[in-house]
């Protein structure tokens, strides 16, 4: 089995290393033709993870045609916005029969979509050849070899397995679900809930308040993954929980560093300004909640993170409308 792994920020790279520690041949694809050169010379991506040594078996090229010539699997690791742009042009270039495996955690803007409906939608491939990675998956960590799980969810059940086994290492642990809507709306929609978090933090709030959002947090994405037919026992699990802890969690979380820095009023165009790599909740925190609100369904952390990074709504604002909210029984909407 080959794998092209079509994206090289840091996830990118990092789960190409992950699939070559497992013994699958990867070519990694890389949007600059100076980061592939460097990561052939010199066996570091400098851009996004200058302290890495990547795997000698490693090799990178900026031409998609040359990246997924021999490729059962395709591994999409773009910004979730560029995912349909993307594929518009890469779709041709593809072997019909690969596997398409996402690593994106996004809804799309103004269709709703989860990535794997975009990859549908675009390319063309049944839901048997697409498959989505996610879970707690924090790349510095997983570059270092630190232990860490993942779920590889498919609907085709001997797909999954082959995935699973091309990214099975000593430290990589991959665990199969079929469960693909609640698993990618757990990755999707933990972003603006870690947002939040991060704000709080930035604030100078304490444990009592992380904790509230990170499980109120958690009711939301179970609400609406009722509303869209997700198991909900996948919410408990790597894709859910284990999700949602690891980047509320840490400060290697672009999500939560991005609400930090919100939290400590620094203005929202100076972060964006130097952030290099992408918080996906700020683009789709806006998403998700449409796509909430699309099924009717109550959002409260999410449509005030949405305020604050869309409408400009000041953070202590945001905080005292979650405060002052009317008091409700712990499980509603469900």
């Amino acid at each position: 089995m080959i794998a092209a792994v079509m994206g090289g920020g840091s996830w990118g790279t990092i789960f190409a290393q992950v699939l070559c520690d497992a013994g699958t041949p990867v070519v990694l694809w890389c949007r600059r033709p100076e980061v592939a050169d460097l990561i052939n010379s010199t066996r570091c991506n400098q851009a996004y993870l200058p302290d890495i040594t990547l795997p000698a078996s490693l090799r990178a090229t900026a031409d998609p045609a040359e990246a997924v010539a021999e490729a059962d699997l395709v591994v999409l690791a773009v910004p979730s916005q560029t995912l349909r742009q993307n594929l518009v042009r890469w779709t041709g270039l593809i072997p019909p029969g690969a596997l398409m495996v996402s690593l994106m955690k996004g809804i799309e803007l103004d269709t709703g979509k989860r990535m794997s409906e975009v990859i549908a939608d675009v390319a063309g491939w049944p839901a048997e050849q697409i498959a989505v990675i996610t879970g707690p998956n924090l790349a510095h960590e997983i570059a270092e070899r630190q232990y860490a799980a993942t779920v590889v969810a498919c609907a085709d059940e001997q797909a999954a397995t082959h995935l699973q086994k091309a990214c099975h290492t000593g430290y990589f642990r991959p665990y199969t679900n079929p469960d693909v809507i609640g698993c990618e709306l757990g990755g999707a929609a933990k972003n603006p809930i870690a947002l939040a978090v991060g704000i709080a933090v930035g604030m100078g709030l304490g444990d009592n308040t992380k904790a509230m959002l990170i499980t109120r947090g958690l009711a939301e994405i179970e609400r609406l993954g009722a509303a869209l037919g997700a198991d909900p026992h996948t919410f408990a699990g790597l894709a859910g929980m284990g999700d949602l802890v690891a980047t509320c969690s840490s400060p290697l979380s672009r999500n939560r560093t991005f609400g930090e820095k919100l939290g400590r009023r620094i203005p929202l165009a100076d972060i964006i300004a130097n952030t290099t790599q992408v918080a996906e909740g700020v683009p789709s925190s806006k998403s998700v909640l449409e796509l909430a609100a699309a099924h009717c369904v109550e959002m409260p952390i999410t449509e005030v993170v949405v305020a604050v990074v869309h409408e400009g709504l000041d953070v202590g604002e945001a905080a005292l409308m979650l405060a002052s909210r009317s008091a409700k029984p712990e499980r509603y909407g469900l």
